[in-house]
């Protein structure tokens, strides 16, 4: 087997959560903020955002991340209010909900942009991500511009996981074999199972999933862990 010499990394859910599916950390702060709905209900909402976003322009390429949370959260209370009309769903709560999953973002970014920072100066890393075509700007937002060799975003590039194209590329711009890159994901349908197909090797954070994923015989994670400051322990066994 090949030794490491190069790395692509998701995003959401990876790097700015440290393995929590960001549908379970927004549940969260819905439930800190003391808002008054059941899972099923959260769970519509949630799907109604990212459709909405996913089918729409509604993230311009400028947006923070903090103006793409309150863009989602609009969404997910719009659609409280419209199919809840009793409730009381004011915008103080929309606001602590965005304030909240703000604050515990910046939290694990504290822990987590330090070993992505380690890790670059040993080998160049990509990017690899489901994203709105405003991923430079979220990473200059939190101190992790100049990190990544490549940033494949995928409305970007007109891709999106689990198209295996989409790590293809980061794959392509590492220009290494696929058995010399380790894909690091908090998805196993959108990360682990696709850099598989490519032959890449894989390290799944899993520590909050959204749903449970079945994983497909021969397509494993290479290794599992349930926080990146692991990774790079692990990344040495696998040299």
């Amino acid at each position: 087997m090949s030794s490491i010499k190069g790395i692509i990394f998701d995003y959401g859910g990876t790097i700015d959560t440290d393995g929590i599916h960001w549908g379970e950390l927004i549940w969260s702060e819905y439930q800190a903020a003391g808002v008054d709905i059941d899972r099923q209900t959260y769970r519509d909402a949630y799907v109604h955002g990212e459709r909405s976003l996913a089918k729409n322009p509604i993230i311009e390429p400028t947006d923070t991340f903090r103006t793409l949370l309150c863009k989602k959260m609009k969404l997910h209370f719009e659609y409280l209010r419209d199919t809840m009309p009793g409730k009381d769903f004011g915008k103080e709560k929309e606001e602590e909900v965005v304030q909240r999953c703000y604050g515990r973002v910046l939290a694990t970014l504290e822990r987590t942009r330090a070993i992505v920072k380690e890790l670059a100066t040993h080998y160049p890393i990509v990017l690899v991500t489901n994203f709105y075509g405003n991923m430079p700007v979220v990473l200059k937002e939190f101190a992790l511009d100049g990190i990544f060799k490549e940033i494949v975003e995928s409305s970007v590039v007109g891709l999106r996981k689990p198209d295996p194209a989409l790590f293809a590329l980061g794959v392509k711009s590492l220009g290494f074999n696929p058995d010399e890159i380790v894909v690091i994901g908090d998805s196993y349908s959108k990360d682990i199972y696709p850099a598989s197909s490519l032959g890449c090797r894989t390290i799944w954070i899993k520590k909050i999933c959204w749903a449970k994923e079945a994983v497909t015989p021969g397509y494993g994670p290479t290794e599992t862990v349930d926080a990146l400051e692991k990774v790079p322990q692990i990344i040495g066994k696998l040299q």
